[in-house]
């Protein structure tokens, strides 16, 4: 089994000690990710930034893939969660709101978030977190764990999209619309008027929790 980054020993290497530390390797990496994109990190490209070889970074992660998960994992650390109370959706809609911001200050998050979702020591306080807020919800563990995913990921596509109209794509895609819409052949589109973008990022997400989990209420 593939043994998580965090529950690995470091390797202790041979020669000099260690330089650097992972907490060093795992800022440099998001550091050049926040410049240049998630295409941008590699070993070599990390190493180069803190004036080293990529050899010396096995002392420290094992591959690439494990130098992304730290990555994710570090900028979880950025939440900064009251202690759990009031109702169930307010408290989630937090966590939804900051992730937003977490998300939109890294733009190679949300693909993370989407394609990996690595799981470290701040993965797990989130987690813990959410699970607090519904402590008393009456719905089952694993529904709990896939609003806990559902959040995640819903959070992750919105801000995809926000970057997406950003960058130009949105305007692209509406001028494309409105040709097919000018048409005709599209009836009901064009009856949803000139933006049937969906809607706001907070009311969009609590209709979905809200189905999620108020269907699951214990019957009387």
């Amino acid at each position: 089994m593939d043994v998580p980054v965090w529950l690995r020993s470091r390797r202790a290497g041979v020669g000099r000690p260690p330089e650097r530390s992972v907490a060093e390797v795992t800022a440099a990496a998001i550091a050049l990710a926040d410049r240049e994109g998630l295409a941008a990190v590699s070993m070599r490209r990390v190493a180069a930034s803190l004036d080293t070889g990529a050899a010396s970074l096995y002392r420290y992660v094992s591959s690439r893939d494990d130098l992304l998960d730290l990555m994710a994992d570090e900028v979880a650390a950025g939440y900064d969660l009251p202690a759990p109370g009031g109702p169930w959706l307010a408290g989630l809609l937090e966590v939804g709101r900051q992730g937003r911001t977490l998300m939109l200050g890294h733009p190679w998050l949300p693909e993370l978030v989407l394609t990996r979702a690595p799981l470290g020591p701040h993965g797990v306080d989130l987690l813990e977190h959410v699970l607090a807020v519904l402590d008393g919800h009456p719905a089952d563990p694993a529904r709990k764990l896939e609003a806990f995913a559902v959040l995640n990921t819903m959070t992750a596509a919105f801000v995809l999209n926000e970057l997406g109209a950003a960058s130009g794509t949105r305007m692209r895609q509406g001028a494309y619309l409105a040709h097919a819409i000018a048409a005709g052949a599209h009836p009901h589109i064009a009856a949803l008027g000139p933006s049937p973008v969906p809607g706001r990022f907070e009311d969009t997400l609590s209709r979905i929790l809200a189905g999620l989990l108020d269907d699951q209420k214990e019957k009387p």
